[in-house]
């Protein structure tokens, strides 16, 4: 078995956006076809910290070159505190033909990367009336820094940039990161509703457990991506049109949409999910009268399919650690020392 370490996983995917991007609208098209497996993710909680969480999302991609395996990531929001980073995950990937484990690799660089290949891609499709030439970024963390880069990539036009976050210092800290880094024009908006006035493309990746946010401030025509699943208010969610990843995913553990769900008591707030808009093609313009909503629970398909592609790259570039002697050896039939 091989065992794959951040600095392995890093080596492989820095400079390969365009393949993430393309790895993670593979997935989203295999499982619109039905040929995945996405089991209910499962969420260890802990009876005296409400706010941290580790979860399992196990899956099967299929396809010409079926993958299977398990994310485990854990969600820690303390650490920021303590100078550590909120999420550490890993992932295993087994052989679709025998189970066995293939690999061990570390897994929140593939995560980031997945979540901000997915809302790239979903702003890509959903396209707006205007070029995209600015976003709205909501939480200052690792997830919204990896959606910007991804969003960079999809629309080069890209180059002003609102951000916000509770603490007006970790935000200026990251405004001057992003102009650093990207070349883009960055601001500090003093109120969440003036980030989400500031232009039609807004991304929240914030660590919020309650609604929060009715969008109400958000221009009409805008593109909402609601990465972090639990900012929108049941109102701002049944105001507008609502794309997700896989509908019984997304109506479950308290987000948003699940919320809405158990308020109307039906599903019909949801339009369509992304596959089903990249599986039909054409272009799919948003209603410039309304918020467009969408809300990605994070499918661990996506997680396989970069995955994959880290492996299949590492074994290549002889990248990694291998353990020959990871499974038991099985004695030759006959043996009987």
């Amino acid at each position: 078995m091989l065992i794959l370490g951040n600095a392995d996983v890093r080596h492989v995917l820095d400079g390969k956006d365009f393949e993430v991007l393309n790895a993670v609208r593979h997935a989203y098209l295999e499982h619109a076809r039905g040929e995945t497996a996405v089991p209910e993710s499962v969420f260890l909680r802990f009876p005296h910290s409400a706010r941290d969480r580790i979860i399992a999302l196990p899956a099967y991609l299929g396809g010409g070159e079926p993958v299977a395996g398990v994310k485990w990531i854990a969600s820690f929001p303390g650490n920021l505190a303590a100078g550590m980073d909120r999420a550490s995950a890993a992932i295993i990937l087994n052989s679709t033909d025998t189970g066995h484990p293939l690999c061990v690799m570390e897994g929140s660089v593939i995560s980031a990367r997945r979540t901000a290949a997915s809302a790239a891609l979903a702003s890509a499709t959903l396209q707006g009336a205007e070029p995209a030439d600015g976003v709205s970024l909501i939480g200052c963390g690792v997830i919204n820094a990896e959606i910007l880069r991804f969003l960079t990539v999809v629309h080069p036009e890209l180059r002003q940039v609102t951000v916000f976050d509770l603490d007006p210092g970790r935000a200026e800290a990251f405004a001057r990161r992003c102009s650093a880094e990207l070349g883009v024009t960055a601001s500090v908006a003093g109120h969440p509703d003036d980030a989400l006035a500031a232009h039609p493309l807004v991304s929240l990746a914030t660590t919020a457990t309650v609604p929060h946010a009715d969008l109400r401030a958000c221009r009409p025509g805008t593109l909402v991506l609601h990465v972090s699943l639990r900012d929108v208010t049941i109102g701002g969610v049944l105001d507008a049109v609502n794309i997700v990843d896989d509908r019984d995913h997304v109506l479950r553990a308290a987000t948003s949409a699940h919320l809405a769900e158990q308020h109307v008591g039906h599903r019909g707030f949801i339009q369509a999910t992304i596959g089903e808009l990249l599986l039909d093609g054409g272009d799919h313009g948003r209603d410039p009268r309304r918020v467009t909503l969408f809300s990605p629970f994070g499918l661990g398909v996506l997680d396989l399919a970069v995955a994959d592609m880290v492996l299949r790259a590492a074994r290549r570039d002889g990248l990694g650690v291998d353990l020959p002697d990871f499974l038991p050896v099985r004695a030759p039939a006959g043996h009987t020392g």
